[in-house]
């Protein structure tokens, strides 16, 4: 599973032209600012429409220690607690033992390994950029203070090289759960939000904004950048649309299609809108974690073109994850003095740092992340993650209701850096409900009664965390 994302990287590489590989000799990795000095045979390329950089260069210029095993193909990247392996021609690799999907196998060319720079930026801990124009990677360590917010994002298929926007507030992504659309953006902007009938939908212009190139990766775009998000479980809303309504001023628009005329608020924080369809008058509605209600963001790992791992009889992960995360919401929306939110509610796809977001902007009082393990065969039984000292508590009452809800054998409570529960402020763990590689662990997971007893097991825990009876 891929859980392991020390940092989200900021784009996605999906160049120009499939399959078609730039000269070596023509691209630059700057490092905070600093030209990294590559080998003379063998430099930064794309290569099947992924950005490929030489791994020893950008490891040790990080302080990471590099092993090459010939024999086996094997590249080992290691730095303090942290251990990193990925074999030649293999698209997984593995992260102090977990899983990680990659989206290129690595390679050698000229005796030198080379992997996906997405891989480097999602598990370094690293700001990246590509500009087509130039051929130059840039990589922007953690608080480093390098960069000026201004890179020309990597271009995300269309021909002509990288998009122009600078200076424009960019849509990284948007998600659909429990009537409310969130529209997930790097900076502020003010929604220009209004009905229409004829058909009955809502409508919302962003202005001086564009889609970032990452939000393709989630929700697909046209060439003339438009798409739709299919909703399903809600009457009052059949799709969402969106497209680049409006080249000047750039804007990007939003229609809700509705099954008939809805009121509806409109929240806006730094980063995030929220349109609330649970709002009958027109009025405003009363915000998350209204009257001294506990906010609960309950997030289903993966989705999308991100399955997750894959279980020894072909299920997947991002189902499960999303079974679950449904089934909890359900239990907790009949708790009156919580508020559920859900970072995605069908099968869709938002990046780590989305997720963070929706979690940081609605000021949530705790995150879980639920998701399901792989690894050996032989390998079974549930864990509990957690990274900041503040999430310790949580994840102790978090993982005796999973051990006891589910049935399944004692891994134990364990501290990793991962992005979700790293980058939030408020305490947060990551649930591991069980090895989808382990034939025993698979068949439970997916039946009715232990995603019911699990479901159960979560909220009594987030009730006794939170001290509501």
């Amino acid at each position: 599973m891929k859980k392991f994302g020390f940092l989200v990287l900021l784009f996605v590489f999906g160049l120009v032209f499939p399959g078609y590989s730039h000269a070596a000799t023509d691209t630059k990795i700057i490092l905070d600012g600093k030209e990294i000095v590559q080998p003379s045979d063998t430099k930064a390329e794309i290569i099947n429409s992924k950005v490929m950089v030489p791994i020893r260069v950008v490891s040790e210029n990080l302080g990471y220690s590099v092993e090459w095993k010939q024999q086996t193909q094997t590249v080992t990247i290691s730095k303090d607690n942290t251990a990193m392996q990925m074999i030649v021609g293999q698209k997984t690799a593995t992260v102090n033992g977990s899983n990680v999907n990659l989206d290129a196998p690595p390679l050698v060319k000229n005796g030198t390994t080379l992997v996906p720079l997405r891989f480097i930026g999602e598990e370094m801990g690293l700001k990246v950029g590509w500009n087509n124009t130039t051929k130059t990677v840039t990589l922007v360590t953690q608080n480093s203070g390098s960069g000026n917010g201004t890179t020309t994002p990597p271009n995300s298929g269309n021909e002509g090289g990288g998009s122009d926007q600078e200076g424009l507030v960019l849509v990284n992504g948007i998600s659909f759960s429990d009537n409310r659309l969130m529209i997930a953006t790097s900076g502020s902007t003010k929604p220009n939000v209004f009905t229409m009938t004829g058909p009955d939908r809502i409508v919302i212009d962003l202005p001086n904004t564009a889609f970032a190139d990452s939000f393709s990766e989630g929700q697909a775009l046209d060439s003339n950048q438009n798409g739709q998000l299919v909703v399903s479980g809600y009457p009052d809303v059949s799709k969402i649309r969106y497209s680049l309504y409006s080249n000047s001023p750039s804007t990007v628009r939003f229609v809700i299609d509705l099954s008939s005329s809805k009121g509806y608020s409109v929240q806006n924080d730094s980063g995030l809108i929220m349109i609330n369809l649970d709002n009958q008058s027109g009025t405003p509605a009363p915000p998350v974690g209204n009257n001294g209600k506990k906010v609960v963001v309950i997030d289903a790992g993966h989705g999308d073109q991100d399955p997750g791992a894959i279980g020894v009889t072909g299920k997947r992960e991002k189902d499960f994850n999303l079974a679950m995360a449904l089934k909890v919401e359900a239990l907790l929306k009949k708790e009156s003095k919580i508020d559920v939110v859900l970072t995605r509610s069908d099968d869709t796809f938002l990046a780590l740092k989305e997720r963070v977001k929706i979690a940081q902007d609605i000021k949530a009082d705790i995150f879980i992340s639920i998701h399901a393990n792989s690894g050996p065969a032989a390998a079974n039984g549930v864990e509990t993650f957690y990274t900041r000292s503040n999430s310790k508590a949580l994840a102790t009452v978090m993982h005796k209701y999973l051990l006891q809800s589910s049935g399944l054998k004692d891994r134990g409570v364990k501290t990793a850096s991962l992005h979700v529960t790293r980058e939030t402020t408020m305490p947060a763990v990551l649930l591991e409900g069980g090895f989808l590689s382990n034939k025993s662990d698979e068949a439970a997971l997916f039946t009715e009664s232990f995603q019911n007893s699990v479901a159960k097991g979560i909220v009594a825990g987030i009730k006794e965390y939170l001290g509501i009876q």
